[in-house]
C-alpha cells in the first residue's frame, strides 16, 4: 500500500543515526493511509524532531494539523484568491481564529474552542 511504502522510505531515513539537521518536507504524507498508519506516521515524525532534525508537513488533515508545533495557513482560497498567509501561530491559536476555514474546522475538531 501507499502506507507501507511511506513507512519503509521514512524508516530508512530514520535508521541513520548520524543524520542530524536536517530538514524534511512532506507533501501530504497522509493521503491514503489508515488512522493507525497516520498514528505510526506522527511518532516518526517526533523521532526525527528528537534526533534533532526539523519536519516541514504540507497537509489538510485535522489530526495532523493538531499536533503541529507552528501552523501557517495559505488561502483565503485556493488559486488566484489564495496564496497569501491567512493565519501563522500554534493550533490552540487557529482553532481560535474567526476569518480561518482550516480554523472553522479545528474548532469543530477540537470540541474545547467552541
Amino acid at each position: 500500500s501507499g502506507g507501507e511504502a511511506q513507512r519503509i522510505k521514512l524508516s530508512a531515513f530514520i535508521a541513520r543515526k548520524s543524520l542530524c539537521n536536517v530538514l524534511y518536507i512532506f507533501d501530504e504524507p497522509t493521503t491514503g493511509l489508515h488512522f493507525d498508519d497516520i498514528r505510526k506516521l506522527l511518532a516518526a515524525f517526533d523521532r526525527l524532531i528528537s534526533a534533532g532534525s526539523s519536519v516541514l508537513v504540507i497537509e489538510h488533515n485535522l489530526d495532523v494539523i493538531k499536533t503541529a508545533d507552528w501552523v501557517i495557513e495559505l488561502g483565503p482560497e485556493g488559486g488566484d484568491a489564495g496564496g497569501n498567509i491567512v493565519f501563522e501561530g500554534s493550533p490552540d491559536d487557529l482553532a481560535r481564529c474567526r476569518t480561518s476555514h482550516t480554523g472553522a474546522a479545528l474548532r469543530r475538531h477540537m470540541p474545547k474552542h467552541d
